[in-house]
């Protein structure tokens, strides 16, 4: 196996890390969310309780930011398996920069993979038969 592989299965093995990290703390604003349907239903104990429209802040808020967060985890583990299948180059460096985003290993992540898939010896072998798998 040579160096362009070796690195390919780690960035691979490192997306899959990502995405699992990324998907664990995506699931935080869930606290909003019930939050959210606690202030709506009226059930919090307060003498005064908040009006019903922070509530839905809270719960769209919430939702909103647990779906964006574990698509971006579903997007960086297809673009790890990808990796792996030396499939859709193309994907997995607009997955990378997306990466970047997400610091500081995010960033880490996303620009080793961009640096990695401008390679020519790595655009040729995504652009090459894809490898047979034992």
């Amino acid at each position: 196996m040579n160096q362009d592989e070796q690195h390919l299965n780690l960035l691979s093995l490192f997306h899959y890390i990502m995405a699992g990290l990324t998907a664990l703390i995506a699931c935080i604003p869930i606290i909003h969310v019930v939050l959210g349907i606690l202030m709506i239903t009226g059930q919090l104990d307060e003498a005064q309780p908040p009006p019903p429209i922070v509530g839905w802040m809270f719960l769209i808020m919430g939702a909103v930011f647990v779906l964006l967060g574990w698509t971006v985890a579903i997007l960086t583990a297809v673009a790890g398996a990808r990796l792996k299948q030396r499939r859709s180059r193309v994907f997995c460096m607009v997955v990378a920069a997306l990466q970047c985003l997400n610091m500081p290993l995010g960033t880490i992540l996303g620009v080793f993979t961009l640096i990695t898939l401008s390679r020519p010896s790595v655009v040729a072998m995504f652009e090459g038969p894809p490898p047979t798998q034992p």
